[in-house]
């Protein structure tokens, strides 16, 4: 069971460059701050990972998503509030060009999670820190459910372990609505732990 306390080592380990293996809440997860380059670069090095390959940016809150992204059309904001917080990815346009580190090769696209955090992980939920986040394993690896699932090399050389026993252990479903707020249409880029027909039923009438 995570604490406060373990909240805010992270949130440290975050704004110092560190790289963190923490829990979210499909698979255990990398993460280090979105906006510095040497801890993505060493991030990304550690798994193995293109830096051109897009990752995820990941808040802990919706309302604080919806803040940030602003710009976003009404539409397209509802469908987050319909699918967040939950076990998905939703790839959303990035008129601004935010988070470019983590875009990679897309940059008017954002890949955005926020997660239904499980009571063991729960108190990260105050971290109110954007963060560039990947699966924990290395490229072409299974995802992890425990962190005794995540290789030894990459245990190794993160700088912070936070373990809130076992999760599910599939990876959240990736839904593309870059194309939703004009049109209403969406497609799943990467099945998940969150199916299509819970994915269809939430954005009904949208």
């Amino acid at each position: 069971m995570l604490t406060a306390d373990d909240a805010a080592t992270f949130e440290r380990c975050m704004a110092v460059g560190g790289i963190a293996l923490f829990p979210s809440d499909t698979v255990y997860g990398l993460a280090c701050d979105v906006d510095t380059e040497d801890a993505v670069e060493r991030l990304y090095a550690l798994k193995g990972r293109p830096l051109g390959k897009p990752s995820a940016v990941m808040l802990f809150s919706l309302d604080l998503a919806l803040h940030i992204l602003e710009e976003l059309p009404e539409r397209a904001r509802s469908a987050m509030e319909a699918l967040l917080p939950g076990g998905v990815t939703l790839l959303l346009p990035n008129p601004r060009r935010r988070y470019p580190l983590a875009c990679g090769d897309e940059p008017d696209t954002l890949g955005l999670r926020v997660p239904a955090l499980p009571p063991p992980a729960a108190a990260l939920r105050a971290m109110r820190w954007p963060i560039l986040q990947t699966s924990a394993n290395l490229a072409g690896q299974p995802e992890a459910r425990r962190v005794s699932d995540v290789d030894e090399r990459l245990r190794a050389h993160v700088d912070l372990i936070l373990d809130a026993g076992e999760l599910p252990g599939t990876p959240s479903t990736i839904v593309d609505l870059r194309a939703f707020a004009a049109g209403g249409e969406w497609s799943i880029v990467r099945p998940g732990v969150e199916s299509e027909a819970a994915i269809a039923g939430a954005l009904a009438g949208l």
